[in-house]
């Protein structure tokens, strides 16, 4: 099967914004220029049609694929994320680092997906990362799950339209004094760096709706008694 030779019509301002290099959602990231740590990158991919909360159909538009980390990790222990992490020496650049990474973690075919672009290197300061985010089309969907259980305890595809319903979006607060965009969807609390990347892509997607800020939550406490993973510095 012929594989379509351009994004879909959904994903096309996304791609255009990372292309320009226009991340003006992420100016209040800090950003450094020089490494504070390893080189690490994620995989931000779009699919199309995902699977209903309960299953029995799917959700038409498009969706972002995240994964919870399991509870027993030293770092970011139940946090839900992108598909990523730390460049190995084998590694032909930060997208075969993203894609890899995916692989190992959600048992994904990298055969089934299309790099488009990549955002500018962030720094994760607590797990001393600097991370390239990888964007991606999904072009032909197929079932992923945790392949180890010591390390993710779930994947899912979420629909954009649940990251986007107001209902759907908070502020997230640490007892630190951060504060950062959140989304409470499927059973999780997207938050810290993950939730400034999903904040950012619906921005750059045109697909950001009004929503009420002053509504604020807590981080779950286990995020609590680790540290804080990230923020505005």
């Amino acid at each position: 099967m012929s594989q379509p030779a351009e994004p879909p019509d959904w994903m096309r301002k996304l791609a255009d914004a990372v292309g320009e290099g226009l991340e003006g959602p992420l100016s209040n990231y800090r950003r450094v220029t020089a490494a504070v740590g390893r080189t690490a990158a994620v995989l931000m991919l779009f699919g199309e049609n995902a699977p209903d909360a309960n299953g029995d159909g799917v959700v038409p538009g498009p969706d972002l694929l995240l994964l919870q980390r399991a509870d027993t990790l030293r770092n970011h222990a139940g946090q839900p994320a992108f598909p990523g992490g730390a460049a190995d020496p084998g590694d032909r650049d930060l997208a075969h680092t993203a894609l890899r990474e995916a692989y190992e973690e959600t048992g994904l075919d990298t055969t089934t997906v299309r790099v488009l672009g990549q955002l500018r290197p962030l720094p994760v300061p607590v797990s001393k990362f600097l991370v390239t985010p990888v964007l991606a089309w999904w072009q032909r969907p197929h079932p992923v799950a945790p392949v180890h259980a010591a390390e993710v305890a779930t994947v899912t595809r979420v629909p954009v339209s649940e990251l986007a319903d107001p209902a759907n979006r908070v502020m997230v607060r640490h007892p630190s004094g951060y504060q950062g965009p959140g989304f409470q969807v499927r059973g999780m609390l997207v938050w810290g760096f993950t939730g400034f990347l999903v904040a950012a892509l619906l921005d750059l997607g045109g697909w950001t709706v009004p929503w009420h800020a002053e509504r604020v939550r807590d981080v779950p406490s286990t995020a609590r008694d680790r540290g804080l993973e990230e923020g505005r510095r």
